[in-house]
């Protein structure tokens, strides 16, 4: 699978991307989290999104499904969602969790995603819905996409994993997991329940490694990161290699 981070930043937008940064990507200045999967399975499409595909080069129609993690509007934007299905010949896919409210988008078929249900989408990938620790009334689920035998893991917005979802993903060896990281590397935060810090990635890495859902053979990438919560990009991606892990940025393309 080839995967092209879109946005990596949590509710906490660089003032420059309204001014100097519409038509590039920087390191620092993040967008609203989303993520493309072998050019044409979007996850989420919030504030920035199509801003992103833009830059990116990437064709709206190219666009077959958008898979959505929850229904906050930097990760679920109707308005944005209907700009890349506007001109399709065929209706767009729409997945989000299966009590999601009823809504209606012009030229998108809405599928309900049931929690620990695998769905199979286009080109042979599968993606199932896990509970997240987030707020609830927002359908938030995490997500692990699967193709040709590889699996990965989409954590944003959510702190820790919840019992179920941690079950669920046990010794699966994750081929990439992609790990909300909100909060920077310092002690006190009223959102830990809600979202990671650097100082809880800490703890949960070798933890995941104890279970065989990662190994040294998996990579893992921290994304959802506040701005205003984090040192500059260089800084927290050296943080992150010395537990093993990235820093993923706006524009950032990988393979698995």
């Amino acid at each position: 699978m080839k995967i092209k981070f879109l946005g990596t930043c949590a509710y906490d937008y660089s003032p420059r991307l309204d001014t100097d940064l519409k038509d590039k990507f920087d390191l620092d200045a993040r967008r609203s989290s989303s993520m493309l999967i072998d050019g044409h399975i979007l996850v989420d499409c919030g504030t920035h999104t199509p801003n992103a595909l833009d830059i990116a080069g990437v064709c709206y129609d190219d666009i077959t499904d958008i898979v959505i993690t929850h229904l906050h509007c930097d990760h679920f934007e109707p308005k944005n969602i209907e700009k890349i299905a506007k001109n399709r010949h065929t209706p767009l896919n729409l997945w989000l969790r299966e009590d999601a409210s009823s809504l209606e988008i012009s030229n998108v078929k809405i599928n309900k995603m049931a929690l620990y249900t695998k769905c199979e989408l286009p080109c042979g990938v599968s993606v199932t819905g896990m509970r997240a620790n987030h707020d609830e009334s927002a359908c938030p689920q995490h997500l692990l996409i699967e193709k040709d035998g590889k699996s990965i893991f989409y954590g944003c917005d959510g702190a820790w994993l919840l019992n179920t979802t941690y079950y669920h993903l046990n010794k699966r060896k994750l081929d990439l997991a992609v790990l909300d990281c909100t909060m920077g590397d310092y002690d006190g935060d009223y959102r830990i329940g809600e979202h990671n810090s650097i100082k809880m990635l800490r703890v949960m890495l070798p933890s995941l490694k104890t279970v065989d859902i990662i190994d040294e053979h998996s990579k893992v990438y921290f994304s959802h990161l506040a701005p205003s919560l984090h040192a500059p990009h260089e800084k927290t991606e050296q943080i992150a290699r010395e537990m093993g892990a990235h820093v993923a940025y706006d524009g950032l393309e990988i393979e698995i």
